[in-house]
């Protein structure tokens, strides 16, 4: 025991150590956007924050860059954030009522319902990329909200964890439910989704990074600089060829680009793990 209390430092020390490296980049970026440009081109660049931090954040939230066509990066952001909500809602809504018909009902070609779903995990929308597009200029969903989000929305992945899920939920639970009168919606709505809270919160902060983080697909589907996502709108922001870039504002988006998926995380941490950790997982 005194042996290990001695070294009991080490771990300490290994945590701090990554935790340093992984938010130096984050402090660099924050340097960066308090600097002007001609601070950031200097060589070396200085690791002390400059004056221009809030004039930098305002001129990005308001007027973006050249790159973006003068689109604030807070309309992308709110694009960004719709998209990612209605992405990580969907694929709940869709995924909870498909696990629960696999797992609680009897009906002929269940396995084989299952397992088509489940073969799509080899089918992500990079993969059915020009389909995809047509179906949704066929449908007139290029350059709107629907088109950002509804491509994206069914997961493979979402139904397959919540029917590992409610594979452990006992027989005897929705026998009983069934002889106090429940009806199978009622079994669910009322006694299977409280149950799969912690599920739905640690899934929820998965899908939202993920819808978040989406490039390819908006980068297709998005013409106008009022649909630009937050993504697209940093890499828009990078000039090309002789064309200057303006280093603060974009360290300032980046920044401001982090800190959405921050917050879901730090709000819904504890379900977020609880939902991770749990013995049926």
């Amino acid at each position: 025991m005194a042996g290990s209390g001695r070294g009991a430092w080490i771990p300490h020390a290994t945590l701090l150590a990554g935790l340093a490296l992984v938010l130096f980049p984050i402090y660099v970026a924050f340097v960066a956007s308090s600097l002007s440009l001609g601070d950031i081109l200097a060589a070396p660049m200085t690791l002390a924050p400059g004056p221009h931090l809030f004039a930098n954040f305002r001129e990005a939230l308001v007027s973006g860059t050249l790159g973006t066509s003068g689109q604030g990066v807070a309309r992308m952001m709110a694009n960004s954030l719709v998209m990612a909500m209605l992405i990580a809602i969907g694929k709940i809504v869709i995924s909870l009522p498909s696990a629960y018909a696999v797992v609680f009902f009897r009906f002929p070609l269940r396995r084989l319902c299952f397992w088509a779903i489940f073969v799509t995990l080899m089918l992500p929308v990079e993969v059915r990329i020009i389909p995809t597009y047509k179906v949704a200029a066929d449908l007139k969903l290029i350059d709107t909200h629907a088109g950002l989000v509804l491509p994206l929305v069914a997961s493979a992945t979402a139904t397959l964890l919540f029917r590992q899920f409610f594979l452990t939920i006992p027989d005897e639970l929705a026998e009983a439910a069934k002889l106090d009168g429940a009806g199978p919606w009622r079994f669910f709505i009322w006694i299977v989704i409280p149950l799969s809270r912690t599920n739905i919160a640690a899934l929820f902060v998965i899908l939202f990074i993920y819808g978040w983080n989406q490039y390819l697909w908006p980068l297709l589907v998005t013409d106008s600089p009022g649909m630009t996502t937050i993504v697209i709108g940093i890499r828009q922001m990078i000039g090309t060829g002789d064309a200057q870039t303006a280093w603060p504002l974009v360290m300032a988006t980046a920044l401001l680009a982090i800190l959405p998926p921050v917050v879901v995380m730090l709000t819904m941490q504890r379900w977020f793990v609880a939902g991770l950790i749990e013995p049926e997982k």
